[in-house]
């Protein structure tokens, strides 16, 4: 008799089946890595707010906006040169690529504003939290049309960006 016979004449069922999974367990991770992911978000949404506070300080707006969360974009944009409603589009799919594409821009023109180098958006793009860290405790200073620089020097027109105010972009 053959081993297969042997088995099947045992009338034993050698099918998976996964019922010792424990709900209770199952819910309880779940639960908990809510709570982790909500507590992360408020602790980068802290951090981030207080960083664009004080890089909104720098630039001459109120650092309140920092902590107000879709306004403070629309600020972020308007610094940089770009249209503020480019915020909006931000939470439309696919259109969400060019306003990030703008946003982009408009990190590279405040970073240019603050005398950094144009390959600074580098770390915008792929270390945000350290380029807020950077801008908000460095020690530049926001460059515009007619003022010293951070070196002393009157701005250059090849290297910086002059300054648009947000109302003129109305």
């Amino acid at each position: 008799m053959s081993l297969l016979s042997l088995l099947a004449t045992t009338g034993y069922n050698y099918s998976y089946s996964s019922t010792n999974v424990d709900q209770t367990a199952v819910a309880a991770f779940m639960v908990t890595l809510a709570l982790f992911c909500i507590i992360a978000s408020l602790i980068a949404y802290v951090l981030v707010a207080f960083f664009l506070s004080r890089i909104f300080k720098k630039a001459g707006v109120a650092s309140w906006k920092g902590w107000v969360p879709v306004y403070s974009t629309w600020v972020t944009l308007e610094l940089g040169g770009q249209a503020g409603w480019w915020t909006v589009l931000l939470f439309v799919p696919v259109v969400n690529i060019v306003a990030l594409v703008f946003l982009y821009i408009a990190m590279y023109n405040i970073g240019l504003k603050l005398g950094k180098s144009g390959a600074f958006v580098l770390l915008a793009i792929f270390l945000p939290l350290v380029w807020y860290i950077w801008l908000a405790f460095d020690q530049s200073r926001w460059n515009t049309p007619g003022t010293p620089s951070a070196t002393g020097t009157a701005p250059s027109s090849a290297t910086e960006v002059p300054f648009v105010p947000p109302a003129a972009n109305i």
